[in-house]
């Protein structure tokens, strides 16, 4: 299954909107768009809008409601935070958003533990060998990361 290019922001908020109905999943938007409003842009002077360039940034955070807690940051620079259950993955591509929603909606998602070094991780496998696995900080699991041990 390929990843489609979602070359804007609300781009890929539609996608990510789509995969809300498909997984009967609510989810609130907010967008911020403007030089002066994007969290990146502390540079920028006050109520300057455009970037040097002449392009109007936009960044948008998604929440999606449900179990597991998600929530998307989708950045200008083509890039995403995600948070799992309180799982942060920095430097999500743009486009590979709605990919890693679905494993993490479509049950793909799982957690693993080791004993040395000690920790558990999340690990979300993308279609195309593409795998996103980051250290669960909070030594208590909640009820959905546990129940996705394996």
């Amino acid at each position: 299954m390929e990843s489609a290019h979602l070359p804007t922001t609300e781009s890929a908020v539609v996608a990510i909107r789509d995969l809300a109905v498909e997984f009967g999943v609510s989810m609130t938007v907010t967008d911020d768009i403007g030089a002066d409003q994007t969290s990146r842009r502390t540079s920028a002077e006050l109520f300057t809008v455009f970037d040097p360039d002449g392009s109007l940034p936009h960044e948008a955070f998604v929440e999606l409601a449900g179990s597991p807690s998600v929530s998307v940051r989708l950045f200008p620079e083509d890039d995403a935070r995600i948070i799992v259950d309180g799982v942060e993955f920095h430097d999500v591509p743009r486009d590979s958003v709605p990919g890693f929603l679905r494993s993490v909606y479509g049950g793909l998602a799982r957690t693993k533990g080791r004993l040395f070094p000690p920790g558990q991780w999340l690990i979300v496998p993308l279609p195309g060998d593409e795998t996103y696995k980051e250290l669960i900080v909070d030594a208590s699991l909640t009820p959905w990361l546990a129940r996705s041990a394996r």
